[in-house]
């Protein structure tokens, strides 16, 4: 297999979009949210990513190349990787920002800077514990029908990728449309543009023409120069941070996310293998694992994954080397200090029908790949996926009106009376927020198992939902001023729920007969 394909420079500016908002979130979060100074954000903690995110692509590039090698075959595409967008929001809001509030409150000399430690602990966390769960993700993967695997991914493309980019789309139709139309003619019509043109740097090229014309580009006042900042070992500073037990205080955030991470990362692995590349599973996650072990050694807070997306890459065109150009691109912009210059002048507007055809893509995988007697149980993996991101958009909500807010009212249990006097039964989109790819992954296979009159099987998947509720990894939620969060406590309601699916589905071939039809 080449090292580079044409396809390889459609499928980059795909990736490099998606990794740039990132690094756009980390830069905005860390300097509005925790008051990262410019020394420590440009200086250590954007180097440190550059470390993960290099380190991790061109792994996953090789891989790809083994295999490739190892089958024949030219037509392998790398696995998709940068940093994980619910973990970074994570360690901002309910790990770093709690950090530095308590630290102010004990007068610590420098809150900004024990956040920045506590950061280092989470990330070290989740690396450790994806490394722990490359050991055993190879059986869970085994044990797990396709369906359920691949429709919590459908979940999530369709409800946080395509319709956060189709509403922002419509937002600006000039530009949306406009590229949206250029996407689909490229990818679905199978045509190319004259002269050989990269039809996403087409797309890129035409959006950011119309977001300048149109006067959404430049974004903001042009930054000054650019300065260069090389990585270096944060070690004593991720030392500190042990010493003074955050990896304890913020224990019930660090583990469940990162178990979220690792069986996230597990679908990713499903969903290429289903589109023709059978990665190991075990390697996959290891790296996984060191990158965000690497990250908070050289100062990054946030943890990187398995990207959602491999089949859509790959129907691109892309292969290994749209890997090697995203890792070289992160490097370069985090190391550079030229982050902000891009945000400047490339408005997000420019590429986000490239990253919206993406979640169409997986969305559609998710019952193409799997077999047409399953498609109920796809369906109903959806679900926990679409309300947890419609659980986001009401949140969202009460923030533009006030709540949660400075000087406004918090989350309280007042909401949920509140919603409800509208027939919106908010407690079940929260409760279903949390923990929600389980959710997703046990009630898929337990549909799977039923449709194929397993019923023993069935009941199995709902005790281990019922186990899950029992050690407050799904459902379990805690009110914080501004947000809901997980409790890590027992949801028992939602456990008695499973446990007495589970004894319907044990006591069905007793209770049954077959239907007309079976």
């Amino acid at each position: 297999m080449r090292a580079f394909v044409r396809g390889d420079v459609d499928g980059f500016f795909g990736l490099a979009l998606d990794n740039l908002v990132q690094l756009l979130l980390i830069d905005t979060l860390c300097r509005t949210v925790l008051g990262f100074p410019t020394a420590l954000l440009y200086g250590r903690v954007l180097p440190g990513a550059a470390v993960s995110l290099l380190v991790g692509n061109l792994f996953y590039s090789w891989q790809a190349h083994r295999l490739a090698r190892a089958t024949g075959r030219d037509d392998v595409c790398a696995l998709p990787y940068g940093i994980n967008t619910v973990s970074l929001f994570g360690h901002v809001f309910l790990i770093m920002l709690p950090a530095k509030l308590a630290a102010e409150a004990a007068g610590a000399a420098d809150p900004v800077r024990v956040a920045w430690q506590a950061g280092l602990v989470a990330c070290l966390g989740s690396g450790v514990i994806e490394l722990g769960g490359a050991l055993v993700a190879e059986r869970i993967r085994r044990a797990t029908p396709r369906a359920a695997l691949l429709s919590t991914l459908a979940g999530i493309a369709l409800g946080f990728i395509a319709l956060g980019f189709l509403f922002r789309a419509f937002a600006h139709p000039v530009i949306g449309l406009t590229t949206l139309g250029i996407v689909l003619l490229v990818y679905f019509g199978g045509v190319r543009f004259r002269g050989g043109l990269p039809g996403g740097l087409v797309a890129v090229g035409v959006g950011t023409a119309l977001a300048w014309l149109g006067g959404l580009a430049p974004v903001g006042a042009m930054p000054g120069p650019a300065v260069v900042h090389l990585p270096a070992l944060a070690l004593a500073d991720l030392g500190r941070g042990l010493a003074d037990g955050h990896w304890l205080a913020y224990l019930s955030v660090i583990l469940p996310m990162s178990l979220f991470n690792v069986v996230g990362s597990l679908q990713n692995i499903e969903s290429a293998e289903a589109a023709g590349d059978p990665f190991p599973t075990a390697p996959s996650l290891a790296v996984n694992g060191l990158g965000s072990v690497a990250a908070a050694a050289f100062g990054s807070c946030f943890p990187t994954t398995i990207y959602i997306g491999h089949p859509g890459w790959k129907a691109m065109g892309a292969r290994a080397g749209y890997s090697v150009l995203n890792g070289v691109f992160a490097t370069v912009v985090c190391l550079t200090g030229t982050l902000a210059h891009i945000a400047w002048a490339v408005p997000v507007d420019a590429g986000g029908a490239i990253v919206l055809w993406i979640g169409i893509v997986i969305s559609a995988q998710a019952f193409a790949a799997t077999p047409r007697a399953h498609a109920p149980a796809v369906v109903v993996g959806l679900l926990p996926g679409l309300a947890a991101w419609g659980a986001l958009m009401a949140k969202n909500g009460l923030r533009a009106a006030g709540v949660g807010l400075p000087g406004g009212p918090p989350f309280s249990p007042a909401l949920l009376q509140a919603f409800q006097a509208s027939d919106t039964w908010i407690h079940g989109a929260f409760a279903l927020e949390q923990g929600f790819i389980f959710t997703s992954m046990v009630l898929a296979a337990a549909t799977v198992a039923v449709i194929e009159r397993r019923f023993a099987t069935a009941a199995r998947w709902c005790g281990a939902a019922t186990v899950l509720s029992v050690l407050g990894l799904v459902h379990s939620y805690r009110w914080m001023p501004g947000d809901t969060a997980i409790a890590l406590t027992p949801a028992w309601e939602w456990a008695i729920g499973y446990a007495i699916m589970a004894a319907t589905f044990a006591s069905a071939r007793w209770l049954t007969i077959p239907g007309d039809g079976h």
